[in-house]
């Protein structure tokens, strides 16, 4: 038996870039930052802060959710698995990428107060961080609920 099972806590790099494939399927792609703090080790020797970048890959109706809420520097709890890839260049160089394909997303950051147009009757679309994950836990992406936590 083996496991790929990936979280990640962290900061969006840039808004996602959202693409719709096969008869209306968004995917979305954006890259998240998780930082560690840097430390002093016992003997005085400075451990500098260390910043990962991520490609996460986001599918159906949780990318959807991406591209109407998500933005550069919020804050996501992300679950997911490892995928890498290869493709060779125009020179036949062979380049692989490591990318996190999620299952489910908490937005962590505060909700920002949208601005409407003096003439629009519509109301302002929201979504709360509770929202997001009850729409991640009820996609069709989503493969656990998380009742089986221990805490």
């Amino acid at each position: 038996m083996s496991v790929n099972k990936v979280i990640l806590l962290g900061n969006v790099g840039k808004d996602p870039d959202v693409r719709y494939v096969d008869n209306s399927v968004a995917v979305a792609t954006f890259p998240l930052a998780t930082t560690e703090r840097g430390y002093t080790l016992a003997n005085g020797t400075q451990v500098p802060e260390r910043t990962e970048w991520h490609n996460i890959v986001v599918w159906r109706g949780l990318a959807e959710i991406c591209e109407k809420y998500v933005r550069k520097g919020d804050k996501l709890y992300l679950e997911g698995k490892i995928k890498t890839r290869s493709y060779d260049d125009q020179k036949g160089v062979k380049h692989y990428i490591t990318e996190i394909y999620v299952d489910n997303m908490e937005m962590l950051s505060p909700k920002q107060s949208v601005q409407q147009p003096a003439n629009s009757s519509a109301q302002a679309e929201t979504v709360k961080p509770s929202s997001a994950s009850s729409f991640a836990n009820n996609s069709s992406v989503s493969e656990d609920n998380g009742d089986d936590l221990p805490f």
